[in-house]
């Protein structure tokens, strides 16, 4: 399940860790069992995917059966049997398209009256079970027994099983991200290069319902995005937009929603799923950006203190909302996104685009008609701002005499009353044709006071002895305050540890690096030392050995970066700890645990050579390293290349420069 649970409220960068290695997330996911209106909601649409998933594999073997067979009679047989399943998957997508359509369950338990919000369903998937995989994974690449991380590997599953049921507020938001942080620990430390591990990751579309399989870490990736970005239009959805600090934390939540969507489109690309490819995306973006900017209206008109200059502007403002819906509608009517859209969202829109072109002309018929002179027009800016509050000049009418020529401003300000009118009946004919749309009662009030409001207006101005034809008024000149911004997901805002850390560094220990089988050495301190240089912490490296010292002829090179001492895991030890346990274990022996790691070259060819660390030959060791991490195995889902190059993924934050091997180098 993916959104059940808690109805409390509350640029996109490399994971931060933790200083600490404690792992364990104390971020949980809700009671799946609890009965709350989005739970129960949130049940059904698994509910139904599940059956479409049964359904959809039903007609895949009943078309598989129809074109192996030449028997006509098995023919006709599958060809009822499939115009069944087709109608059974009809009737489930429709059932999910009107849970997709219910709106009322996000919206604020607040007794104001608002427009509803679209929010967006999370996308449901199923358990995977990474036990066998990841254990096989360590004990092949990493040399370890993979018994010995079941409880890493535990804690991983079960943060993945809790994000299924993700809170509606900021608790919710960082579960998601901590785990979008760890599938980047999880990629680096367990997908090598062109290689996949073998797990199948299982998502269902958001608004389709349909399953889509793959075993590209990408794919997960992308889905953990998107429902970042679906669960802040939940949290926008629900805000108590009464109030400026309400309607602040809704364009906050739509903002985001809009910058995850955003994030997605422009990073991945050959999407499985129809909600996560392009012209999706770019919908829901300018969905979030159109809801955005519908807030800033509504701050608007909650900040205006009556007077004209501020009618004006809540007129423009008013026609920027309907502006940005016509964009939206626009985006919804494409060959690829009109058949998938919900129609219930489609009419939404409409309906929007509609009711706020009418307030526009609302606004500016009573900045008019009950505008009185005052020293805001002898100052100028009242005429100022008449003059830019349409997009035509007005036919027969001088806007510089508008302001002092009452019976002027009266016929103007019909004429917008007019078109106010007829563009809320328009809004209301458009929402009586949605079934799902007439059972909200909160859009009906609205749009039937809207429409009151309205005509009581002009019909306190609409004098009996009128006999001049009413003009056309022009359309008001969209203008606003505050331009939405699009805000990615800062995902350092979130700190985590990486549950795999006891692998060690993952500069070294990673699925992009191979090496050598590990060696134990046995190390006696002779009359000359040990013969070794030290270098670096974190794992230490040996960097120089003298030849036939006691380190040569135990077996050390150079190159070698030791693991244990005396059986105690040092991966993760600093450079002074491991120079006291060698200098105080030294005279009667130490055993040593020690790598190599390989070249690329040397990884085809399978050979155990040393690496080179001087010099230039250091930093191309470095840049080989980096472009092998580059390549990520995404498989049919993949990341976007910028320019055309490699696609590039941020550095690890283990990385340790090589100026500060060779300044820590000391000889014993």
């Amino acid at each position: 399940m993916s959104d059940a649970g808690s109805e409390e409220e509350q640029t996109a960068q490399t994971p931060i860790e933790q200083d600490n290695h404690s792992s364990g997330s104390t971020r949980k996911g809700c009671d799946p069992l609890s009965q709350t209106q989005r739970s129960k909601l949130q049940h059904r649409r698994a509910r139904i995917n599940q059956q479409i998933n049964k359904e959809m594999r039903m007609r895949a073997g009943a078309e598989n059966l129809f074109r192996a067979t030449n028997n006509q009679k098995v023919k006709e047989t599958v060809a009822l049997e499939l115009s069944f399943v087709n109608s059974n998957l009809q009737l489930l997508k429709e059932e999910l398209e009107e849970l997709n359509s219910n709106m009322e369950v996000y919206q604020t338990d607040s007794e104001a009256v608002n427009v509803p919000m679209i929010p967006l369903g999370l996308k449901e998937t199923k358990e995977v079970d990474l036990s066998v995989p990841l254990k096989d994974f360590i004990c092949e690449h990493y040399g370890e027994e993979g018994s010995q991380y079941e409880e890493e590997i535990k804690e991983f599953m079960d943060l993945r099983q809790a994000i299924r049921t993700p809170s509606r507020n900021e608790a919710g938001l960082e579960l998601l991200m901590e785990f979008y942080n760890q599938l980047y620990f999880l990629d680096h430390r367990f997908f090598p290069p062109n290689k996949t591990l073998g797990v199948h990751f299982h998502w269902y579309d958001s608004l389709t319902g349909v399953p889509t399989c793959q075993r590209s870490l990408a794919f997960e990736k992308g889905s953990v995005l998107f429902n970042i970005g679906a669960l802040y239009t939940q949290i926008g959805a629900r805000q108590d937009r009464s109030s400026v600090p309400g309607i602040d934390c809704a364009i906050d939540a739509f903002q985001k929603a809009a910058g995850a969507f955003n994030y997605l489109k422009e990073n991945f690309s050959n999407a499985p799923s129809l909600d996560m490819s392009g012209t999706s995306l770019c919908m829901l973006v300018r969905l979030m950006v159109a809801q955005v900017q519908e807030c800033v209206f509504e701050r608007v008109l909650l900040l205006q203190d009556g007077c004209f200059t501020s009618l004006l502007q809540g007129a423009q403002e008013a026609a920027r909302v309907s502006d940005v819906y016509s964009l939206v509608q626009q985006t919804m009517s494409q060959p690829l996104v009109k058949e998938y859209v919900p129609f219930s969202w489609v009419t939404m829109v409409q309906v929007k685009t509609e009711h706020f072109r009418a307030l526009s002309h609302f606004y500016a018929a009573v900045a008019l008609c009950d505008h009185a002179q005052d020293t805001e027009e002898d100052s100028g800016v009242g005429e100022k701002a008449l003059l830019q509050l349409h997009i035509r000049e007005p036919e027969g009418v001088n806007l510089s005499q508008l302001l002092s020529n009452t019976e002027e401003r009266r016929k103007l300000g019909k004429a917008h009353l007019r078109r106010a009118v007829i563009r809320h009946e328009e809004s209301m004919r458009l929402h009586g044709l949605c079934k799902i749309l007439r059972k909200m009662d909160i859009l009906q009030e609205v749009l039937s006071f809207t429409h009151k409001r309205s005509l009581d207006k002009y019909s306190d101005i609409d004098h009996e002895d009128d006999f001049y034809d009413t003009a056309e008024a022009p359309n008001i000149h969209s203008k606003t305050q505050q331009k939405p911004d699009i805000k990615t997901p800062d995902f350092s805002s979130v700190r985590v540890t990486d549950i795999f850390h006891r692998l060690g560094p993952l500069s070294v220990f990673s699925a992009r690096n191979r090496w050598g089988p590990r060696r134990q050495v046995q190390l006696v301190r002779g009359e000359a030392g040990l013969g070794l240089t030290l270098r670096g912490d974190s794992p230490v490296l040996i960097a120089g050995v003298v030849p036939g010292g006691c380190a040569a002829e135990a077996g050390l090179k150079e190159g070698d970066y030791i693991i244990a001492v005396n059986g105690g895991d040092c991966k993760w030890a600093k450079h002074a700890d491991v120079v006291q346990t060698l200098k105080s274990n030294s005279d009667r022996g130490v055993e040593l645990s020690v790598i190599t790691l390989l070249t690329p070259e040397l990884q085809l060819e399978r050979r155990s050579v040393l690496m080179s660390l001087s010099g230039d030959k250091e930093n191309t060791c470095q840049r080989k390293q980096g472009g092998a991490r580059g390549r990520g195995s995404l498989l049919m889902w993949t990341r976007k290349k910028s320019g055309g190059g490699a696609t590039k993924r941020p550095g690890s934050t283990f990385s340790l420069p090589f100026s500060n091997l060779r300044d820590s180098g000391s000889m014993y």
